[in-house]
């Protein structure tokens, strides 16, 4: 006979080796029966809510591709639950090729797991004939589109074609956030990709509201020269990589507190592979340096520029 269907003695004594099932078993039945060796496995199921409002969805941590999910080690802050929650609370900001939406993605209590929720920014980039943005061509040269079909596409300009054209800025941002975030480049953490849509760390206030740029500041002091520090060893890390920001400047950069964040890179330019490459990186250097003089602090774009370039060669 099978031994399923009879239990030995054996497992009866494994049984009590589990002093606590009885305190546990008359948390979970309430009735004041006795516990069997078989209810060792029953499992409880908590029913969770499918009906979703206007501006939910539920969380596309695992519907998008392996490769398209953030790099290692990841924050503590990161929600991968399934059964998470992504609702959307807001626009955060409007652009020539994208929008920037706030989105607070949040799995509720489950058994002994604890809820969590953390707040994310949505960067939901346009297609072709929704967009602005002027200077692709420039920026672009020395990238290669994945496969013939995608670059016959955009080419013609088909409705595939812009769509690929907008996914191909949502992945160059993309990659560009992975690779730089692994560098120790201070940028916000890249959480995943999904065709046109980029979810990122939101880097707020430390009052729940944005960061400001740093455009919108006024540092002074020893803030003012720990900002340039930090920007400096940022574009070294970015050159030391070969590239450049390719549209660095006060209004792509927020100041959170003491600290600074590069944002905007879908443009990422290859100082080496791109023939303009040097004049990206010479404007970025131009850009930032003539803000930080403006504050009062001296800096030569020039020195500047010769630094960056002894970490590309």
């Amino acid at each position: 006979m099978s031994s399923d269907v009879f239990r030995t003695d054996e497992q009866l004594t494994e049984l009590e080796q589990f002093p606590d099932l009885d305190e546990r078993w008359a948390e979970l039945a309430g009735d004041g029966s006795e516990p069997d060796v078989a209810d060792a496995y029953v499992f409880h199921f908590q029913e969770v809510e499918e009906e979703l409002g206007p501006d939910q969805r539920w969380s596309t941590w695992l519907d998008v591709e392996r490769g398209s999910r953030g790099p290692d080690p990841r924050p503590h802050w990161v929600v991968t639950e399934q059964a998470a929650i992504d609702t959307e609370l807001g626009i955060l900001k409007t652009g020539k090729e994208a929008d920037v939406f706030l989105l607070e993605r949040a799995v509720e209590q489950i058994g002994d797991n604890p809820a969590r929720r953390s707040l994310l920014a949505a960067k939901r980039y346009r297609t072709e004939e929704h967009r602005s943005f002027h200077r692709s061509t420039s920026y672009v040269e020395g990238r290669r589109t994945r496969n013939s079909r995608d670059s016959r596409a955009m080419a013609k300009k088909t409705s595939h074609g812009r769509s690929v054209a907008a996914g191909q800025w949502a992945y160059a941002e993309w990659d560009a956030l992975c690779r730089l975030w692994k560098a120790g480049v201070p940028v916000p953490y890249p959480v995943q990709v999904d065709g046109t849509e980029l979810l990122m760390e939101f880097i707020d206030d430390g009052d729940g509201g944005a960061a400001p740029r740093l455009a919108q500041v006024r540092p002074k002091g020893e803030l003012l020269a720990s900002y340039f520090e930090q920007l400096r060893d940022g574009m070294r890390e970015l050159a030391r990589a070969g590239l450049a920001h390719g549209d660095l400047s006060p209004y792509n950069v927020l100041a959170q507190g003491d600290r600074i964040v590069m944002i905007d890179l879908p443009q990422v330019v290859d100082i080496v592979g791109n023939p303009k490459g040097m004049d990206f990186l010479l404007r970025d250097c131009h850009n930032m340096c003539t803000w930080f003089t403006s504050r009062g602090l001296e800096i030569d774009e020039q020195e500047l520029f010769a630094d960056l370039l002894t970490m590309v060669f």
